[in-house]
């Protein structure tokens, strides 16, 4: 079997990688030729644990590579960014493009599945695009909706351990899409229709978003009220039925933080809850900025002297390079922009290039007055209280339990 991923980011190149290690014969198609020249090396863009290894395997077993324009498969999965426009509305214009680029290359019996996430009837308008420029491929060809759902870090185990969700446009999509992800994939396999799919990617991200929404009000009113949040959810955790997620500086990445706004878009009257989630998360990122510098204020008060800052962290998540939608990114803008004169160390250990001038994390904790924890990596956790500093630990990293 043959397949061709169109995009090769952080979903489309791991799972290009996992169906190439599974007897699938992959090119994989990305517009930037330095994500293509990299892969075709075995050398991966992106940071995810054990993954580089698995790249350079199949590259070297030649069934993985990468291209610029797409050549013709079995299989042609589409697994490109889906961007906002205007106030928040999603643009599948990516997505299009990737249909319209593998379009005629289209034969009889192919499947066509699309992983973007998507707007509601996304899949439905795809195909009367095609069907529309190829309408002798009506009811001779296969399309599908099929979601991923795994975790930055931890996608080798979950891309082929997961349950997944096959959604497509008549019984027979649904089937086929099926067959191709029972190459990889040990996960149970849950049939249904494109809509109904495309809204279940959207209603996971959303619920998860309200949930950490709730975390994070909690850390608002905690910190009025002089009560420690961390010791507070622990404490709350011990009932039965009670699971508080863990509050941070925000919500980031290219699902939780996207999601929700594809239902808020074309549902705003009934979507009241999910709305508000958005503007809490969106909120905590802007609160975490003014505490930082407020700090500096203070500092500056009390000592006579500008302050050292230490912002740790900038992607969206522990232990990854994403910096997509980061919390942690708006704040260390909002903070540059309003640092008053104070020399402010930006840190992010798995980031090599950046916009900012990057310290390394352990110079910059030593040398700082005021040090602000954005991200929970591993190697800030390593880190020893320090009392002759500022701490603003917005992500946990001192809590306990």
């Amino acid at each position: 079997m043959r397949a061709c991923f169109m995009g090769l980011g952080y979903i489309g190149l791991p799972t290009a990688i996992i169906a190439a290690r599974h007897g699938v014969q992959v090119a994989g198609v990305d517009i930037n030729p330095d994500v293509v020249e990299m892969t075709n090396r075995g050398k991966l863009h992106i940071i995810e644990p054990g993954m580089e290894e698995m790249l350079q395997e199949v590259v070297g077993a030649g069934t993985l590579r990468a291209l610029t324009e797409p050549v013709g498969s079995d299989v042609y999965v589409i697994v490109v960014p889906t961007p906002f426009k205007g106030n928040h509305e999603p643009d599948v214009s990516y997505v299009e493009a990737a249909v319209r680029m593998v379009l005629p290359l289209l034969k009889e019996d192919d499947l066509l599945i699309i992983e973007s996430t998507s707007p509601v009837g996304t899949t439905e308008a795809m195909k009367e695009i095609i069907f529309e420029e190829r309408p002798e491929l009506e009811g001779r060809m296969y399309m599908a909706y099929c979601p991923e759902r795994v975790l930055p870090g931890n996608v080798i185990y979950e891309l082929v351990n997961n349950d997944r969700v096959i959604g497509g446009i008549d019984a027979a999509s649904a089937e086929k899409a099926a067959a191709f992800y029972r190459h990889f994939v040990k996960g149970e396999l849950h049939l249904t229709d494109s809509k109904t799919a495309e809204m279940c990617k959207l209603t996971e991200n959303s619920s998860r978003d309200v949930q950490i929404a709730f975390a994070n009000e909690l850390s608002l009113i905690c910190d009025k009220a002089g009560v420690n949040v961390w010791e507070l959810i622990r404490l709350a955790n011990k009932h039965p039925r009670v699971n508080i997620l863990q509050p941070g500086c925000g919500v980031g990445g290219h699902c939780i933080a996207v999601d929700p706004y594809f239902l808020t878009s074309d549902f705003p009257f009934e979507s009241q809850i999910i709305s508000k989630a958005r503007e809490i998360n969106n909120y905590k990122s802007f609160w975490c900025a003014e505490k930082v510098i407020n700090a500096i204020l203070r500092f500056e008060r009390d000592h006579g002297r500008k302050p050292v800052v230490a912002l740790m962290g900038m992607a969206f998540k522990p232990d990854i390079d994403d910096l997509r939608e980061s919390p942690a990114r708006h704040i260390i803008e909002k903070v540059m922009h309003h640092r008053e004169g104070a020399e402010v160390l930006v840190c992010e250990p798995n980031v090599k290039k950046s916009d900012f001038l990057l310290t390394d994390y352990a110079e910059a904790y030593e040398k700082a007055d005021i040090v602000a924890f954005l991200t929970g990596h591993r190697q800030f956790k390593e880190l020893p209280w320090r009392d002759d500093k500022v701490i603003l630990d917005f992500c946990g990293i001192f809590r306990k339990g």
